[in-house]
């Protein structure tokens, strides 16, 4: 009897956890079940009737993989929220009008996941990475629905048909404002594109007591804050390093105990030597300290232990791709690359470049095997629109002619012709961009968002034509062997 009293009151609690969440979400509260504590979940990951063996399978705390017919068993952490897959090489992204489906909410009770084999070899593929959306209006809606949706669709269709593409959001979607995550979905809907989710410091609930709570919201529509999927040769990872301190909008950028371990476990499926594509929201670090002669780093726009984080990727070969700052960087060091992406946005729509003078836009990375090859795709504009040109009338370096070349890094050659004649490099300085300086500089520019300013950045070049010069042209060489001109006439 006492047996079956106790099973009795596990299925009244199992019907209260299945049904509780979107209550407990809504009061603010972490949904733990009960239940869970003393239970195994079992499920199976398919491709049409038959298991796929060696699957990670994880409730974001351990990891187990699939056996030969695809089953799995997995004790869950009472404070898990979600039963989710690591995505093999050779598959289907399965999405929902563009928000890829590889996790189930606790709360389903069913944990079998269906999966479809590609019908090509996917060691050839693309993808996108989309930085700081940050709609905060109706108005900002439009803009990313008729300006970075379209031109997603646009970058698209010049491929071949049936090229595999798929995107990363690296967080801030929206600004705050909760109800405009339909206007982000809508956007990336119109391509047809499954896109990755990254959590920003704009997509946190700010009515919460602790980091713990702070991503209830976007886990409700874009599942999992941290996670990762296959794709090819390429192994990738998102994480959530916005760390909420549980008052008004602080945070620091900052990766928890529970994800360094699980991302241990992570790859500890993935062979040493594998490209380990990482995204995430804050930059584990940029320039900043170094170009302002600060003393510390600012703790809300690095990752204050980055180092730890390190250690773990070192034996791969790894891209960490990120954004939060609005403004375009690159941080090579060693077999780790860092790339701090310019905002869609720009500078929160209220004008055509960020910070820097980077346009609003988004990195395309082109993937063969286990190498990247990428460049920055501006907004409205070609493939090949990758530097601005400034006459001696600039306010950057009067007298000089001047050079954004905003996805700059050290392996670039810059160099400049005079009427025709090649004259040799390009002086690299860090500086003000031009067009940021006039579009932004002083208290009241821009009218939409005022406290904006343009910042230092290391991706400036400069040259001293001489006085009968008639035009500067700008030769750039990416480390890809691209080669890109802009010409300005004096």
């Amino acid at each position: 009897m006492e047996k079956r009293r106790s099973f009795l009151k596990n299925i009244a609690l199992l019907g209260t956890a299945l049904s509780a969440p979107a209550t407990l979400f809504a009061s603010g509260k972490a949904f733990v079940s009960p239940v869970l504590k003393d239970s195994l979940i079992s499920g199976k990951v398919l491709d049409q009737g038959k298991g796929i063996k060696g699957v990670p399978v994880t409730d974001g705390f351990n990891i187990v993989t699939t056996d030969h017919q695809g089953s799995f068993s997995l004790q869950a952490d009472p404070r898990s929220e979600f039963i989710y897959i690591t995505i093999p090489a050779g598959y289907e992204f399965n999405h929902e009008s563009g928000i890829a489906q590889f996790y189930k909410p606790i709360a389903a009770g069913d944990f079998n996941f269906s999966l479809k084999r590609l019908a090509k070899d996917d060691n050839e593929h693309i993808f996108v990475v989309w930085a700081d959306p940050q709609i905060q209006t109706d108005a900002d809606a439009q803009n990313i629905l008729t300006q970075a949706g379209p031109d997603l669709v646009k970058l698209k269709s010049g491929y071949p048909e049936g090229t595999l593409i798929h995107g990363i959001c690296a967080g801030d979607i929206v600004w705050d404002q909760f109800r405009l995550f339909k206007d982000y979905k809508s956007s990336i809907g119109q391509s047809g594109i499954p896109f990755f989710q990254v959590i920003g410091n704009h997509d946190m609930d700010l009515d919460v007591r602790t980091d713990d709570l702070s991503a209830r919201t976007f886990k409700q529509n874009f599942g999992p804050s941290y996670y990762a999927y296959n794709r090819g040769k390429i192994h990738y990872v998102a994480l959530d390093d916005v760390f909420f301190l549980g008052t008004g909008r602080r945070y620091i950028g900052y990766l928890t105990e529970n994800q360094l371990h699980w991302l241990e476990q992570d790859l500890s499926h993935v062979p040493l030597g594998t490209t380990v594509v990482l995204t995430l929201h804050i930059p584990t670090n940029t320039g900043q300290k170094r170009r302002y002669e600060l003393k510390e780093d600012d703790i809300a726009n690095v990752v204050s232990n980055r180092e730890q984080l390190y250690k773990i990727l070192k034996p791969y070969q790894s891209y960490i791709l990120s954004g939060h700052t609005h403004f375009n960087e690159h941080i090579v060091e060693g077999n780790r690359h860092e790339i701090v992406h310019g905002a869609i946005c720009g500078a929160w729509w209220s004008g055509p470049v960020c910070y820097d003078g980077t346009p609003k836009g988004y990195g395309v990375y082109e993937v063969k095997g286990n190498q990247l090859s990428w460049y920055y795709k501006s907004i409205g504009k070609d493939k090949d629109h990758q530097i601005r040109v400034y006459d001696r009338s600039n306010k950057a370096k009067p007298g000089q002619v001047v050079a954004n070349v905003w996805n700059w890094d050290a392996s670039w050659e810059v160099n400049w012709k005079e009427d025709g004649v090649l004259k040799g490099a390009m002086t690299q300085f860090s500086g003000k961009d031009p067009m940021a300086i006039d579009l932004y500089e002083g208290a009241v520019k821009p009218q939409e968002q005022p406290w904006v300013e343009p910042i230092l950045t290391d991706h400036l070049f400069y040259v001293t034509p001489s006085a009968t010069a008639r035009q500067v042209e700008v030769v750039a060489k990416d480390r890809f062997g691209q080669v890109f001109t802009a010409q300005i006439d004096l």
